[in-house]
């Protein structure tokens, strides 16, 4: 690659880094610009992947002590991602590049509308199941300061809202879509831990971060083996570029993430959806 292309795919990753640390979608920077200088689709999403692992290995780094207030629940939750990825990374390898077109835009607009419809759908999911554990431990009542009053002190393994099975079945779901293309992955991920568990964005994305470092390393594992074996593209200058460049945005952009009050959060979500889905229809 010419020093300037490499110049402006690095500039743009550590914005993407930063961005992904706080909401996600931050390839919809980088992928733009390896497909302009010429990468066909498929290579694209392979370069970028490997190169964005580097993103959410500093985003997950910044979120360290989060994470670790958090890890004995969420074992099911990485497993079931990593596989799901997987399976998701595989499908890349065999589908035609044209279902893109018709896949993201779809899992964006319900992306958005899990953000932006958040408290409602978690009204209606806690009152089909009746559980516990919604708004525990540093999240917000759905319901108020009465519902506040129900929810114990302590949640136990059995009660944590990121052990649930509909929780664990859609960010399997999720993953694998992850897997397949990562663009606007953090986005979609928000939206069903928030649904799900009934946290505030900014309570569940140490979570979601350390789950999107889960399915890029699953993903960027397939794309290894299939170029070492079968011949898979990748552009391994690209990569280096985007892999320094997001490790140092993750990094400084999950500072900044933390610092964000919530509607500013929510609201960066929203328009990081909106660009997203604009990007992909035009």
């Amino acid at each position: 690659m010419e020093p300037l292309s490499l110049l402006v795919l690095f500039t743009m990753a550590v914005m993407a880094g930063a961005i992904n640390a706080a909401v996600g979608s931050g390839s919809l920077l980088t992928l733009p610009v390896l497909l302009a200088i010429g990468v066909p689709p498929g290579a694209a999403v392979r370069t970028n992947t490997i190169g964005m692992v580097f993103s959410t290995l500093g985003s997950s780094f910044g979120y360290r002590r989060e994470i670790a207030a958090e890890k004995e629940q969420l074992a099911p939750l990485v497993i079931t991602t990593s596989l799901c990825a997987t399976a998701g990374a595989m499908l890349l390898l065999v589908s035609p590049s044209g279902a893109l077109d018709v896949v993201v835009p779809v899992l964006i607009v319900v992306a958005l509308a899990m953000v932006v419809f958040q408290k409602p759908l978690t009204r209606a999911l806690r009152g089909r199941q009746d559980r516990p554990w919604i708004a525990a431990r540093g999240g917000e009542a759905a319901d108020g300061a009465e519902d506040a009053k129900t929810v114990p002190s302590a949640v136990s393994h059995d009660l944590s809202p990121y052990r649930q099975r509909g929780l664990v079945a859609a960010m399997g779901a999720a993953s694998v879509y992850g897997g397949y293309f990562t663009a606007a992955q953090g986005v979609l991920y928000l939206g069903v831990l928030g649904i799900f568990t009934g946290r505030t964005m900014g309570s569940v994305n140490a979570v979601k971060n350390l789950l999107s470092l889960v399915v890029n390393v699953a993903a960027a594992l397939v794309y290894l083996v299939a170029h070492l074996w079968w011949g898979a593209a990748v552009l391994w200058s690209a990569t280096a570029a985007i892999a320094v460049g997001s490790l140092l945005g993750g990094y400084f952009g999950a500072h900044l993430a933390k610092r964000m009050p919530e509607w500013l959060l929510r609201g960066v979500i929203v328009l990081v959806a909106l660009v997203a889905l604009v990007r992909q229809v035009m």
